[in-house]
């Protein structure tokens, strides 16, 4: 080889290092890193915050079920502004990720920023300073979701506490149609103009509201948690006259105790209640407004994030609500249904007896009957792996078909804030362990 043959192949190999080492420092440079995560209120250009998953285990930390389209939306939804949604969690964990649905959508709904921060306080759209973290979906800011479809957002990076506050806001530019919301939240969340998804204040939030709007779910990504409990229910499982803002439903307080009691499945616990919800009929609509258990039961239980057991509370309207259902064995083969399905996925199934409703405005003496009759049949063993036994818990000794004064919230219906941690504190938790039966 002469003197300058070696020289030119010298050059050659010297200038493909040059583009593999600028090649490999531009991939590096692109990705994203810690330093990244937070979007603080000073910088002009706040970053995304998007993160790959670390070690751990995604479980459901909150939850509510699509229930029908919010009345009055169904020509501009809420193009322009920001909805701010403050959800509680049952469990911690590393980061956060949401989901979003347009079930009741018919047109896409475009979300062209979206966020999730803590509160600073307890019923307060401001966010806890150097919590604001930015959205994404598939790697970016912006997502659009189909008419009768749900999207999951990426991870985002962000310590999660038990027991907190969070934000999660969204903003869409244009019309989407009817919004699906779960209307009975018992929380307070806020709407402001603009977008104001990545403001730390909550000045700008100066309408409330006592809906959850197109978030149906939050996971976290837990070093502690094992997997999740569903709830499945109607409007004792939704709270409905528990006190607002003070996260006082059943559930709530369930959750606290799989925290706190040695021995405990360690389960995050999500609440899939609607209230009027039955068993056996679904609401008006297509989609259906309050779908029926049996219908809703793969979206709202078989394709929660990481369950393992679900407690199924359902059955009193079905008995209450027009038209009535006076053959028990009806609601019987309902829940048993219910526990096949879920049997199928390996799921755990605890159910509850229904609860007295004497002095009601709707009791009658043929529906005590049925009630009764549906809670023998619960008591035998026949129907779900474990129950809890609600009604002996809260019945009033002196007269059983009516709640105790002390549990009943006023309607002879829905508990109250006493009657609900009651309920929790009936459950034997080590019904949520194992796994599902053999067949009943």
């Amino acid at each position: 080889m002469t003197k300058r043959h070696g020289y030119a192949l010298l050059a050659a190999v010297l200038a493909v290092i040059v583009v593999v080492s600028a090649a490999i420092y531009l991939g590096v440079s692109g990705t994203d890193d810690s330093s990244k995560d937070s979007i603080s209120a000073g910088p002009r250009t706040p970053r995304n915050s998007a993160a790959p998953a670390s070690s751990g285990t995604w479980v459901g930390s909150w939850s509510a079920s699509p229930a029908g389209a919010e009345p009055g939306t169904a020509q501009k939804g809420f193009a322009g502004r920001s909805i701010r949604n403050v959800v509680h969690t049952s469990v911690g964990g590393t980061s956060a990720r949401i989901t979003l649905s347009n079930l009741y959508g018919t047109t896409p709904l475009s979300v062209t920023h979206a966020s999730v921060a803590l509160a600073s306080a307890t019923n307060d759209p401001a966010a806890a300073p150097g919590t604001l973290r930015r959205l994404t979906f598939n790697g970016n800011t912006s997502v659009v979701v189909p008419p009768g479809a749900q999207v999951m957002s990426d991870a985002a990076r962000l310590r999660v506490p038990h027991d907190a506050d969070l934000l999660v806001t969204t903003y869409s530019p244009t019309p989407s149609g009817p919004v699906t919301y779960h209307p009975h939240a018992r929380q307070i969340s806020y709407v402001a103009d603009g977008d104001r998804t990545e403001d730390q204040s909550g000045a700008a939030y100066t309408e409330q509201s006592p809906f959850w709007r197109y978030l149906s779910a939050v996971d976290v990504l837990s070093n502690e948690t094992d997997g999740t409990v569903v709830v499945f229910g109607d409007s004792i499982t939704d709270g409905i006259s528990s006190t607002m803002g003070a996260n006082r439903r059943w559930t709530d307080v369930l959750a606290d105790r799989l925290r706190a009691e040695s021995g405990a499945p360690r389960y995050g616990v999500v609440n899939q209640g609607i209230s009027g919800n039955r068993i056996l009929s679904d609401g008006r609509g297509s989609p259906a407004a309050n779908p029926s258990g049996l219908s809703r039961f793969d979206r709202d239980v078989l394709d929660r994030t990481g369950v393992k057991a679900v407690v199924i509370a359902l059955g009193v309207n079905d008995i209450l609500r027009n038209p009535h259902q006076n053959d028990p064995d009806r609601i019987v083969e309902g829940l048993r249904e219910l526990t096949r399905q879920a049997h199928t996925r390996g799921l755990r199934v605890v159910g509850a007896t229904l609860m007295p409703f004497g002095g009601h405005r709707g009791y009658e003496p043929a529906l005590e009957a049925v009630r009764q009759s549906v809670n023998e049949q619960i008591r035998s063993g026949k129907v779900f792996d474990d129950h809890v036994d609600f009604d002996r818990a809260l019945r009033d000794p002196y007269d059983p078909r009516k709640l105790r004064p002390l549990y009943d919230s006023g309607d002879h219906l829905h508990p109250s804030d006493a009657g609900y941690r009651r309920m929790a504190e009936t459950f034997d938790l080590a019904h949520l362990k194992g796994s599902a039966a053999a067949e009943l």
